[in-house]
Parts: C-alpha cells; sequence; structure tokens
C-alpha cells in the first residue's frame, strides 16, 4: 500500500542543490515527465496510447516489464480487462487481451478496487494478512521471475479509477536482460520518489485515456446517427434498400485504388484516412434528403399510383356495365315496338327481323366491350416502366378521346388528363414534376448536412454529396456543375452510385443488369463525357465491384 512520504525522507536544499548528481538525475526526471505528458495529448489511437503510457513509465523507473488494465463498467459486475503488456528481456511474447475479476485477491484488482497504490519489493514474499496475492503461474509458463512490483490507480477527474499500472522488475542496470537465475541479485525496489513521479504520471494518462474514450464515445454516436440516418431515409424508400451502404462500400474501395496509382493523371491524386472516412460518411449520407420527398413519389413502381390504377379500373367496370344496361334497354324498347301482344304471334318475316336487330344489338355490345378491353390491355402495358412503344402510344391517344355516361348520367373521360400526362411519360415512371421533386432531394441533402457542425477533417462532406448527380459537361443537376467545378470525390461516387442503381436487383420497375452490362453503360456515359473516363477504367480494372461480390464474365488486365 502507499506508504505517507515523512519529513526526514523529503531531500533536502542541500542534496537538491545544482551540483548534486541526484539533482540532475531528479531535474531530468522531471522533463521526462513533462515531455511525456505532451507526448500522451498527441497521441489519439487506445492501443497506441496504452503503450506509450507503458512505455515511458517502464524508462523513467527502469522497469523491465509491465502491464496495463482498464476497468470495464459495462456489465453488472465490473470486470478487469489486460489491455496492454510489455517486457524487455522477453520481447517475442504476444499477449492477448483477456478479463478477469474487479476483486481485491488479485494485485490489480485490489488497487483498482481500493485506489491505493502497491510497492512490493518481492512478489513471492508477500506478508500474510493481506488480501491480496501474486499468482506465479504466468512466471511458469514463460519462463520469468517477478520480484519488484508497482501497481498504481489510474484515476480520471471524477476520481473515479479507469485503469491500473502496473511495473514488474526496477532493474539496477538498464541493458540487462533478466533472467530467473539472475533477477534477484539484478532488480531492486521502487523507491517512493518513483512510486511518487510515476502515480503522477498515471494521473495524467487516466485523463488521456478519459479523453481518449470520450473521442471514442463521440465517434461511436456518430456512427450510430449516421446508421439512424440511413436506416430512416431506407423506412421511406425500401426499394434502395442497402444502397447507401454498397455506394459508401464502392466509393471508398475506389477511393483507396485510387491512392494506388502510380502513373498518370491520378498518380498525383492521394486520400488520408481522415479524407477516407470523410468519403465514406459523405457517401452513406448522399441521398438523405430523401426523407424530404413524398413517400408516395420514393415508392412509385409503375407510372400510375395504385390508387389511381384501381380508380381507373373502377371507371372501366362502370362503362361496361353502362353499355350492357344500355343494350338491354334498346332491346327491350326495340320488343316494345314490334311485339304484336300478347294474344297475336308476330309473322315469320317481321320475327326474323326480330332476330337479327336483337343479334346487331349483341354484335355492336360486344364490339364496345373489345374496344374497352383493347384500350385497358394498352393502358396497362403503358403503366410500365419502360420505353413506351409507338402501337400503345397510338392507342392511349385514341383513349384520351372516350367518354362513358358515369353512374349520374354524366359523360366523364374515361381517363383524366393528369392520368394520361402519367400514362404517356415515354420513359421511366416519373412524370417532369415528378422527377423535379425526386431530383430536389439532393439540395435537402446538402441543407441538411450543411447545418451540421462538421469537425475540419469533415467538412467537406456537403459539397460532396452535393455533388453526386453532376456530370462533367454541366448536364448533372441540381446545379450544372461542370468537371472543374465537381470535387474529385463527388466524381468517384458517382460513378459508385450509377454502377449501384445498375446492378441492384430490388427496385420495383427494373431488373438489375450484370456487371458487364452496367459498365457498358458506364463506358458510354464516359463517351458523352458525362463521368470521369480515368477513375473509370481503374474502376473496371482494379474491379472495384468485388467488394460487393460481383465479377466480370471477362477477364480483365490490372493497371
Amino acid at each position: 500500500m502507499q506508504r505517507p512520504i515523512s519529513s526526514s525522507s523529503l531531500p533536502t536544499e542541500l542534496e537538491l542543490s545544482e551540483n548534486n548528481p541526484e539533482f540532475a538525475k531528479r531535474t531530468e526526471l522531471l522533463e521526462q515527465l513533462l515531455q511525456i505528458g505532451i507526448a500522451l495529448s498527441d497521441t489519439h489511437e487506445l492501443s497506441e496510447l496504452l503503450n506509450l503510457i507503458l512505455e515511458k513509465s517502464r524508462l523513467i523507473t527502469c522497469s523491465d516489464a509491465g502491464s496495463v488494465y482498464l476497468v470495464d463498467y459495462t456489465d453488472e459486475y465490473p470486470k478487469l480487462l489486460f489491455k496492454a503488456a510489455q517486457n524487455d528481456s522477453l520481447p517475442q511474447l504476444s499477449f492477448q487481451e483477456f478479463a478477469i475479476p474487479l476483486t481485491k485477491s488479485s494485485l490489480a484488482g485490489y488497487v483498482a478496487s481500493t485506489g491505493e497504490s502497491l510497492n512490493i519489493p518481492d512478489a513471492y514474499n508477500l506478508p500474510a494478512d493481506v488480501p491480496y496475492h501474486f499468482a506465479p503461474t504466468f512466471d511458469q509458463d514463460i519462463g520469468y521471475h517477478t520480484r519488484s512490483v508497482l501497481v498504481l490507480p489510474m484515476q480520471d477527474r471524477q476520481r473515479q479509477i479507469i485503469g491500473v499500472l502496473q511495473l514488474i522488475n526496477r532493474k539496477v542496470n538498464s541493458d540487462v536482460k533478466l533472467s530467473p537465475e539472475i533477477t534477484i541479485d539484478s532488480t531492486q525496489p521502487y523507491s517512493e520518489w518513483e512510486e511518487k513521479i510515476v502515480r503522477s504520471l498515471a494521473s495524467q494518462a487516466a485523463i488521456s485515456i478519459e479523453r481518449n474514450q470520450l473521442i471514442e464515445s463521440i465517434e461511436n454516436l456518430f456512427k450510430g446517427f449516421i446508421k439512424a440516418s440511413v436506416q430512416a431515409i431506407e423506412a421511406r424508400d425500401p426499394c434502395t434498400s442497402g444502397h447507401s451502404e454498397r455506394v459508401a462500400e464502392l466509393t471508398v474501395r475506389l477511393a483507396e485504388e485510387l491512392n494506388g496509382v502510380n502513373h498518370g493523371p491520378l498518380a498525383t491524386v492521394s486520400f488520408s484516412d481522415k479524407q477516407l472516412q470523410e468519403v465514406r460518411y459523405a457517401a452513406l449520407l448522399h441521398d438523405f434528403g430523401k426523407i424530404g420527398v413524398p413517400e408516395g413519389i420514393l415508392t412509385k413502381r409503375k407510372k400510375l399510383y395504385p390508387e389511381q390504377l384501381n380508380l381507373i379500373r373502377e371507371r372501366f367496370h362502370v362503362a361496361q356495365r353502362t353499355l350492357q344496361l344500355k343494350t338491354m334497354q334498346a332491346k327491350y324498347q326495340y320488343l316494345q315496338q314490334h311485339f304484336v301482344g300478347p294474344t297475336h304471334s308476330p309473322t315469320e318475316t317481321a320475327g326474323c327481323f326480330l332476330c337479327q336487330n336483337i343479334e346487331q344489338l349483341d354484335q355492336k355490345l360486344d364490339n364496345l366491350v373489345e374496344q374497352l378491353d383493347k384500350y385497358w390491355q394498352a393502358l396497362l402495358e403503358a403503366n410500365e416502366p419502360r420505353v413506351l412503344a409507338e402501337k400503345p402510344l397510338a392507342i392511349l391517344q385514341q383513349l384520351s378521346q372516350y367518354q362513358y355516361q358515369d353512374v349520374d348520367g354524366q359523360y366523364k373521360p374515361l381517363v383524366t388528363a393528369d392520368e394520361m400526362v402519367q400514362l404517356m411519360v415515354l420513359r421511366g415512371n416519373l412524370t417532369p414534376d415528378e422527377r423535379k421533386l425526386i431530383e430536389s432531394h439532393v439540395t435537402h441533402s446538402y441543407e441538411f448536412l450543411k447545418s451540421i457542425p462538421w469537425t475540419k477533417e469533415l467538412q467537406n462532406i456537403p459539397d460532396i454529396a452535393y455533388g453526386h448527380h453532376e456530370k462533367l459537361d454541366g448536364s448533372g443537376y441540381p446545379r450544372g456543375l461542370k468537371e472543374k467545378d465537381i470535387p474529385l470525390q463527388s466524381q468517384i461516387m458517382v460513378i459508385a452510385d450509377i454502377y449501384d442503381a445498375l446492378t441492384a436487383g430490388d427496385r420495383p420497375y427494373k431488373q438489375g443488369v450484370s456487371p458487364d452490362f452496367a459498365l457498358k453503360i458506364l463506358w458510354s456515359e464516359a463517351g458523352q463525357y458525362k463521368i470521369n473516363s480515368q477513375i473509370l477504367e481503374l474502376f473496371e480494372a482494379r474491379q472495384v465491384f468485388t467488394v460487393l461480390g460481383h465479377c466480370l464474365e471477362t477477364e480483365l488486365q490490372s493497371v
């Protein structure tokens, strides 16, 4: 346990005079401590940070080995996680993370439970009345001998213990490689001064770890926000489920491949890890603006909405029933006019004439019903989201003039002008107005992303996402940018976005095409100066699409 420092143990002014070697040694130690603090502040990756803490603690105490534990409070019962270990005498050893119960029975567990430090001269000769014990099995397994041990708590600013720093075997000579046979003669106990210094270092380390964990929590929070945002998009547009993630995978992989190009115009392009992360987030969120597009348009499968088609179907039924009723009425009126009476029979000539007229009425009805069925079949064909052929187009033009008598006796168009506009769409399933609403998702995405206070490393996300529908020749949307004004990251994402839209098999309005055919379409776009041909060449040559599990039917040469 930590021993109080008596006044007799404190160095006197004489002892710390500038001419005293001890003074120089301790001054150097304090300077090292300051440098260590700076190094800890500059380290952000947890594993690297823990190893740096352990390395510097061992350096200033001349410790042969050491380890770091972190306290895990996530479960009902806290535990200690063995996170890092170093051993100068056995550098070849590899250590894997494991967990031990947080109890007072182990050295690290006792320190983590009580907040007290342990300065043990000989781990194999502990007092009989202490609650903790040293387990020699580790030494036996690796052929080592642990003697002097210094175990210190690492506490955050709220004085909560977040970890334990354990130093082993303070060496007399730092250059010596310890073996079990020479350990006793080559090691010494940790001094109170070293204990005090390392405890101070442990406090700095705890703050650095806390900062690191806070940053990690913020990053995890943001990743959760990204995931929730993508789920929100897909909940409104189930047809494109998985699209954002696939585009992100393709975009990041293509950007990584750009880093490996060592000749040509793309050789100067290089993306750092932070920039790759920025590209990934932009790709994941590029379609978030769909949240502002009416859901009916997002999920529209054909040219007409389902409720519209049902309504038109009812009109066709009414029109047919009306024709049948009119035919029955015409038959009845004709019979009234030409049937002689109950006590008389029509002449043979009159009877034949009667039958002919009845047959003519039936034939006329059949022709009209057949015409309605012809119109209906043409309507169903035109309702499909594909290129409208000439034959159904001509029939639709006839249908646009057709009127039926409704149940209220009024004559009305069988298909309204607005419905006809939708059916007459020559390609796809959206009218110009609907397409504008769909295209507005890009601006919605930008406005949403622009409102987020991004860090410096992620500040380009809004602009990257904003450009994912722009074309090099200025024919894209929403701003009609040309190549020089479109971020390179956006040009990469355009290829990924188009490729996935072409190959995705979950679109209700079309079937996914093969990777080979998708590449043909992409090369057609590149040939028209719509997308970047150099990036597309890399996309094809490096077979970036394999990240989605796709493969080509033909073999390609690598760039």
